[in-house]
């Protein structure tokens, strides 16, 4: 299965808090790959709110996506653009 990893910066002055993160989820549910996040030595399911709040990615941190799946390099580059662009 195909793996392709992409990795984003967390703008300053935001955070991956709750309206970004139910985006990004909605997001992530959209594509067939499963998708993990890392922000520094936590992972989580990409596909989980619970899981991508409790990543604690605040304004400055590094994520990155690994998406696993037919389609994982579209959703690895679209979720890092989405994380990139937050506001």
């Amino acid at each position: 299965m195909p793996v392709h990893e992409a990795t984003a910066h967390v703008p300053e002055g935001v955070g991956l808090h709750a309206r970004p993160a139910a985006l990004f989820v909605k997001t992530a549910a959209g594509f067939e790959s499963a998708i993990r996040l890392t922000c520094g030595d936590r992972t989580a399911d990409g596909k989980s709110i619970l899981g991508v709040l409790q990543l604690g990615a605040s304004a400055g941190s590094q994520v990155t996506i690994r998406a696993e799946g037919d389609d994982a390099e579209e959703a690895a580059e679209r979720l890092a653009t989405f994380i990139r662009e937050i506001s």
